[in-house]
């Protein structure tokens, strides 16, 4: 074989790879959305888990939406329940809730971030979300009625939002995820 076969051979071949690449896309990021359900009081393994995976997914570069929905609705509210109302506490059961130290050592070293960086409870854990990563964290208003919860008492990082507009959230999601 002659230089100039060589030459055209491999020209070929880097043209036939140049060209095969093109058909291959790149990751890109996700739409997430998480499906916050079930309140703190009946399973805070479950509630808690959510800002954790919302994090590692916002640090991995994706849109990621927390919805707020069924009896989750009455851990984002500020003095629900009657002893709370009775008091007339400013707290939700997220802000009252503190973030485990060992809890606090794992996110610190898996995220990259300094400890105190991260948050102490999981009140200012969503506000973190919102605020910093900008994590979008909706609530369903239909479930706000139904607990008698007045949307102006939910968590300030919390936006109440209509059926209609959590459909939108789920028909526009690449991924939803249950909590």
């Amino acid at each position: 074989m002659n230089r100039r076969t060589g030459c055209m051979i491999v020209a070929i071949c880097v043209g036939l790879i140049w060209s095969a690449g093109l058909g291959i896309q790149q990751a890109s990021a996700a739409n997430i959305v998480i499906h916050m359900k079930t309140s703190l009081a009946l399973d805070d393994a479950q509630i808690c888990a959510v800002p954790n995976v919302a994090w590692a997914a916002a640090k991995a570069g994706h849109k990621v939406t927390i919805l707020v929905d069924a009896s989750a609705v009455t851990s984002v509210t500020k003095g629900f329940g009657w002893f709370r109302k009775l008091i007339g506490s400013e707290s939700t059961a997220l802000d009252r809730a503190g973030l485990p130290e060992r809890e606090r050592q794992s996110l610190s070293d898996q995220m990259g971030v300094p400890l105190e960086q991260v948050p102490h409870t999981y009140g200012e854990y969503f506000d973190f979300l919102k605020n910093k990563l900008g994590v979008d964290i909706y609530g369903n208003q239909t479930m706000m009625l139904l607990y008698n919860i007045d949307p102006a008492r939910v968590a300030d990082s919390v936006s109440p939002v209509s059926l209609f507009k959590m459909v939108d959230l789920f028909a526009s999601a690449d991924r939803v995820m249950v909590y």
